[in-house]
């Protein structure tokens, strides 16, 4: 890696205040050039698609995460419309739960829970991440994300006694998904059983009509925010989803939204070399031959970007990880994406990144600025811990140059909400340059659905069992038996079957109990009598 490359192939911004580094991916001179034919039909693409293009066409969906921050492009004035009034009316609303004009019965409320997820939660939770300051935030933040009783409990205990003072996100666009429906029941309960009334504490973040948008408005919730069928779950934090939580809790929401509307400006350029989401693109294809040969592993240099990793989890692998292309053909695309932080992970799997297989590439992400503080206490003389962190992140990248691992590197000034609203809608583009690339429709997830279909599958059978073994209570049978009972003779079912008992004998409130034997398939179970 030489000076020479370094300030040929590195990319500065200086009103965006951001730097894309590409010295260390080892492209050919002609790379660019050879590509160039195709970016520009990436380019119309994106164009199209801002324009208002269906981007689904068997749902005939539009994708408008790009007008959520720029209301002007939209491509119809009502949507233009309705972008504007529900930013204005987030304002009002937490203006007045800040105010304590909207307050539970003991008071100003102090908690927000936010139950979601996916895009629903992810967003959120980077942003709340990045951006909070306990000790500053109008409300303190947390999440049920997922079906988990015990981590349900867990967040319920530490908000024990502070119910009274907590007011409830619950974000789901149909209202219909399990896990975001298991956690608002999970929460009404535990409102009841402090004798209060949830609908006094709820908000519905959903899509108008749905599930979630009746039950609040029959229940009489607080307030009801929209989420529209144009935004996907994976770029939803710059509208309700993630502009409500992150307005209650006291952050720059228009920030965020300032920082994106400048990096799109930016990346809406058709020229490449002057495109940070196109050089981008072009990177991820070169590092993973275009077919996800390489995982992208995503490594911070600040403890505040911690989760940005897992946000780019949901946005980069449900967006470019598809079986079929646009033409029909099975192509299983998809670059898997991992990361913590540094670095902490210098001491955890970059020894394995140095000298173990080479199937990745890295981002790493560095920020400037140390901290708020005005004066930097020196660890030793003339150094700094922001020294040290620099140091190991420019140790580290040589160190894994030396070994031909290759790697980008995106620097911001600071973490701050313009910046997080520059990397989110840096990463949105680059995602979508890149699917036009690989020629896949990043704006579909077919597999997350069959995924929910599987799940509701196990559901029903596991009501089927309950069913027949409370018909015969107390009669042991093997998970074969039972399965046969069920009318599954060729036990294609039997591995499920054997799970749901397994998993009901270790939950006593479901009254069914083991008998373990050796072998272990030999072990019996029946309902109590």
């Amino acid at each position: 890696m030489t000076w020479s490359r370094f300030k040929t192939h590195r990319y500065h911004h200086s009103e965006l205040g951001l730097s894309l580094d590409l010295s260390r991916m080892p492209f050919p001179d002609d790379y660019f050039a050879g590509m160039e034919p195709r970016m520009q039909s990436a380019f119309a693409a994106m164009k199209a698609l801002e324009g208002g293009a269906i981007a689904n066409p068997d749902e005939q969906r539009m994708v408008g995460h790009y007008w959520l921050r720029a209301p002007q492009f939209a491509p119809d004035p009502a949507l233009a419309k309705e972008i504007s009034s529900t930013l204005a009316a987030i304002g009002e609303f937490t203006a007045k739960v800040h105010a304590g004009e909207i307050a539970g019965p003991k008071g100003k409320f102090k908690n927000l829970l936010v139950i979601g997820i996916g895009g629903s939660a992810l967003g959120p939770q980077f942003v709340s991440h990045a951006l909070g300051r306990p000790r500053k935030d109008k409300l303190a933040v947390s999440f049920f994300d997922n079906t988990d009783p015990d981590g349900i409990d867990y967040v319920l205990d530490a908000l024990r006694g502070q119910l009274a003072k907590t007011l409830v996100l619950v974000i789901s666009k149909s209202g219909g998904t399990a896990e975001t429906r298991n956690g608002m029941l999970e929460a009404i309960a535990a409102f009841k059983a402090a004798r209060l009334e949830h609908a006094k504490h709820f908000v519905a973040v959903t899509g108008a009509g749905s599930k979630l948008d009746a039950t609040a408005l029959a229940e009489g919730w607080l307030a009801r925010f929209p989420m529209w069928d144009w935004v996907g779950g994976r770029t939803s934090e710059l509208c309700a989803v993630g502009l409500l939580p992150a307005a209650l809790q006291g952050l720059d929401i228009q920030g965020m939204l300032d920082g994106a509307a400048a990096m799109d400006a930016v990346t809406r350029s058709h020229v490449t070399r002057d495109n940070p989401a196109a050089l981008l693109a072009l990177m991820w294809h070169f590092a993973t031959d275009g077919r996800g040969a390489k995982d992208m592993v995503v490594l911070p240099y600040k403890d505040r970007l911690l989760l940005f990793s897992r946000y780019l989890q949901q946005l980069v692998m449900e967006s470019l990880g598809k079986e079929h292309d646009l033409q029909g053909n099975v192509v299983n695309q998809g670059i898997a994406v991992y990361g913590n932080k540094g670095s902490t992970d210098q001491h955890a799997y970059v020894q394995q990144l140095r000298d173990g297989v080479n199937n990745f590439f890295i981002t790493f992400i560095e920020v400037l600025k140390d901290r708020e503080a005005k004066t930097a206490l020196e660890v030793e003389p003339g150094v700094t811990s922001g020294d040290y962190l620099q140091g190991f992140y420019l140790g580290t990248r040589d160190a894994l140059s030396e070994k031909d691992r290759h790697s980008i590197t995106i620097t911001v000034p600071d973490v701050s909400a313009r910046s997080i609203g520059l990397l989110i809608a840096l990463y949105e583009r680059a995602v979508g340059l890149y699917a036009s690339l690989v020629g896949i429709n990043a704006y579909h997830q077919p597999g997350v659905e069959a995924g929910k279909k599987a799940a509701g599958g196990v559901i029903a059978l596991k009501l089927r069992l309950a069913a027949a073994m409370q018909a015969a209570p107390g009669e042991f049978h093997t998970a074969e038996e039972w399965s046969a009972r069920l009318g599954d003779t060729a036990h294609t079912q039997t591995e499920h079957v054997f799970k749901i008992l397994e998993h009901l004998a270790a939950n006593r409130s479901s009254g069914v109990k083991m008998r373990a034997r050796q072998p272990w398939h030999a072990s019996r179970f029946a309902c109590k009598g």
